[in-house]
């Protein structure tokens, strides 16, 4: 009963509960706009080779279907930017209006020319205009020069950027930050976020906002420390730019997801972030699932059912795990309810007090179903149950209050 108290004591409570997100400026990327009030937008990147545009065109619809909103295709060169125009004419054609992004880094020609296409470019601080050569100490006035070089380089790309509605994210990556800023930050996070600042200032002081910034490392603590530094800083000097979300060569299969949701869920706990991708050494499509499960679990954004279900006991008197299985099928499209699957009736129905709806062992091979923390369904065969609880979720789900989704 203290449990049942309490959890209803937390939900009329939830005030304090509720996630805050970090205010940012809206910035349109073609016609899916970031930041602001919008959703956290999920990406993801295409591995194709993109002169090979009838591929990257087939694998660009598999992400999109699979959810993605913003597609982004590798332009390193003058060749490739043409193909990206043909992708881009070809996705149109088909009735994908998802946001393009030129992934180009360095090349200032080629940034320029895919800006003209693009709905989004992207280049990294640490190669767009400092070259290295083997130079490990910069005098003052070394250092100086180059951030002007840094004005001469850009100043092109902004123009074409405001002519065409282009956005711009400008993405630091640990291992690429140039000899200059190593000298004098080394390889650390302020180094990180000053590459990107020295760009940022520039932008605005030609009055270019249509940013979006990221602090990339595979070391989980550097990105989430760097991006809450960069956010400080950020504040200190009066902007309020969207950021993107990421863990860079996060790997494959469970250590990859695991990684991405340790970097990017940290820093979504601290209402910070406004686009992710999770990076993984795997087919782009896959990318998708991973970054709807993260958004939710830090109750950021909500994609689908939400399921709570107990590990299990020797209490447990059905099949639970098979139960969980079937449950999770037939009620993922569902979005915006909390299903609670629970093994016995000692715990569950305390433990499931905040759900929506309940499935919870009873006896030996019997259920009992809930709707809120009131049972409805009593003592039913295990093998009835689930349908039953679709009957009534169906019954009952339009008028059960939905989860806001930020």
């Amino acid at each position: 009963m203290i449990y049942l108290c309490i959890a209803k004591l937390l939900k009329k409570m939830n005030t304090p509960f509720q996630y805050s997100r970090r205010p940012s400026r809206e910035v349109y990327i073609g016609d899916v706009p970031l930041g602001g009030d919008n959703p956290i937008r999920i990406q993801s990147m295409t591995n194709t080779d993109t002169m090979d545009v009838a591929a990257t065109v087939r694998q660009s619809i598999r992400m999109i279907e699979a959810g993605c909103e913003y597609v982004r295709i590798t332009t390193p060169n003058m060749k490739s930017v043409e193909c990206l125009a043909l992708i881009k004419e070809k996705l149109r054609q088909d009735g994908f209006k998802t946001p393009l992004i030129a992934d180009v880094h360095f090349n200032a020609d080629v940034a320029i020319a895919a800006a003209r296409i693009a709905d989004k470019i992207r280049i990294n601080p640490g190669n767009y205009t400092d070259k290295n050569i083997g130079k490990v100490r910069f005098s003052p006035a070394e250092y100086s020069r180059a951030i002007e070089r840094i004005r001469e380089n850009i100043t092109p790309l902004i123009h074409v950027c405001q002519q065409h509605g282009t956005a711009l994210r400008i993405g630091s990556n640990q291992g690429s930050l140039s000899e200059r800023i190593v000298s004098r930050y080394g390889d650390t996070p302020e180094g990180m976020v000053e590459a990107a600042m020295e760009f940022v200032r520039i932008c605005a002081d030609l009055d270019f906002h249509n940013l979006v910034l990221s602090m990339k490392s595979s070391n989980t603590r550097t990105m989430v420390f760097a991006t809450r530094l960069l956010v400080q800083r950020m504040a200190e000097e009066g902007f309020d730019y969207p950021l993107h979300l990421g863990v860079t060569e996060a790997g494959a299969g469970e250590d990859g997801r695991i990684k991405s949701a340790v970097g990017i869920g940290t820093l979504l706990m601290d209402g910070i972030g406004d686009t992710i991708r999770v990076s993984l050494t795997e087919t782009p499509e896959n990318e998708i699932a991973p970054g709807f499960s993260i958004l939710q679990a830090a109750r950021a954004r909500f994609s689908h059912a939400e399921l709570i279900s107990c590990p299990s006991c020797g209490r447990t008197q059905f099949d639970i795990i098979g139960a969980v299985a079937e449950i999770r099928e037939k009620t993922r499209h569902l979005k915006g309810i909390t299903i609670a699957v629970m093994g016995c009736i000692v715990n569950g129905p305390g433990e499931m007090a905040g759900a929506d709806y309940g499935y919870v062992g009873s006896g030996k091979g019997t259920v009992t179903l809930f709707k809120g923390d009131q049972a409805v369904v009593k003592n039913i065969p295990q093998e009835e149950a689930v349908e039953r609880l679709m009957e009534l979720i169906k019954k009952t789900y339009l008028c059960t209050p939905k989860i806001k989704s930020h």
